[in-house]
């Protein structure tokens, strides 16, 4: 099912990115997967909305500058990548998808010719937010897999 979730191509990409003071810039060479957006109450509570995060695997992210990259661990397995300046969340990673790091869309240098396609956790979505009826809606975050 996650395989409909990936880019169509998944060919070599090039992105950069960076956070909003600069402390902290990467550089992706390589396929991401599309853009999901997360509704459940910790990715609210980091993001202050909901996350929109594309995936990459680790090998193809690159930090550039990384000085003020500062992890939260939230629990035992998952943690957040943020800059320590200026706050800007970049990444998180889960233990049990060691291999890859999803990285937040909007941190990315546009244009990226990414588009979100599945929201997920929709059950746990701000009640003062509508989601896109045009993403394939999941009310929980089932096991979703992918190569990246």
């Amino acid at each position: 099912m996650w395989q409909r979730f990936a880019m169509e191509d998944p060919g070599h990409r090039t992105f950069t990115g960076r956070c909003d003071c600069g402390g902290v810039r990467y550089r992706i060479d390589g396929p991401v997967r599309d853009v999901v957006e997360c509704h459940c109450e910790p990715c609210r509570r980091i993001s202050g909305h909901h996350l929109a995060a594309t995936a990459v695997a680790n090998e193809h992210l690159h930090l550039d500058a990384d000085d003020t990259l500062a992890w939260y661990q939230r629990t035992p397995t998952v943690r957040y990548g943020f800059c320590s300046v200026c706050s800007s969340t970049l990444f998180w990673t889960a233990a049990d998808k060691a291999h890859r790091t999803s990285v937040f869309a909007g941190t990315l240098d546009g244009p990226t010719g990414l588009t979100a396609t599945v929201a997920i956790c929709a059950s746990e979505a701000g009640d003062y937010y509508r989601i896109d009826p045009g993403l394939d809606i999941q009310v929980g975050d089932r096991s979703l897999e992918t190569p990246y």
